[in-house]
């Protein structure tokens, strides 16, 4: 089983501001339902608030510490221990893999379980509330790359980076 992180954050570390993505990039946007289609989908409470619905053709496992929290379509636990729980070694294959999707927090816990992260670095340093936490580069390997300049549906420059953990 293979346990991914995908976030596109600025060049500041933001990931998000007011429960919001901090642009506009469609490009980003079909990247990652393309990416994470038919894998099952990491994320706190916050994230799929902002969703507000659960991904199509994804199982939304959704992390909160409200014992009451329901909500349609989703799998609800209470920490990254559980939800990778429901996922027992050998059920899904070495090659299948688990995004976690956001937000900050989650991404923090899952960081030090990550084998790859689908990073897109986007060209802007916008004000934020949540941040992709510092993660050391060195333990990583760079196995992808693809470079965008703005264009007439994506307004900032944007790289997909894909990494795979050496350490």
């Amino acid at each position: 089983m293979i346990i991914s992180l995908i976030a596109a954050i600025g060049k500041n570390n933001a990931i998000g501001v007011g429960g919001k993505l901090p642009w506009n990039l469609p490009a980003d946007m079909k990247y990652f339902r393309e990416t994470t289609k038919g894998h099952p989908v990491i994320m706190g409470r916050k994230t799929f608030e902002s969703i507000s619905h659960p991904l199509p053709n994804r199982q939304n496992i959704v992390i909160t510490r409200d014992k009451n929290y329901k909500a349609e379509g989703i799998e609800i636990v209470h920490s990254l221990e559980e939800a990778l729980a429901l996922f027992p070694r050998g059920t899904l294959g070495n090659d299948e893999e688990i995004f976690v999707i956001g937000g900050s927090e989650i991404y923090r816990a899952a960081l030090p379980h990550a084998n790859r992260l689908y990073i897109t670095e986007v060209d802007a340093s916008p004000a934020g509330d949540a941040f992709f936490p510092e993660w050391n580069r060195n333990e990583w390997k760079e196995v992808a790359r693809e470079a965008y300049e703005p264009d007439e549906k994506n307004s900032l420059s944007y790289v997909f980076i894909e990494y795979e953990r050496i350490i």
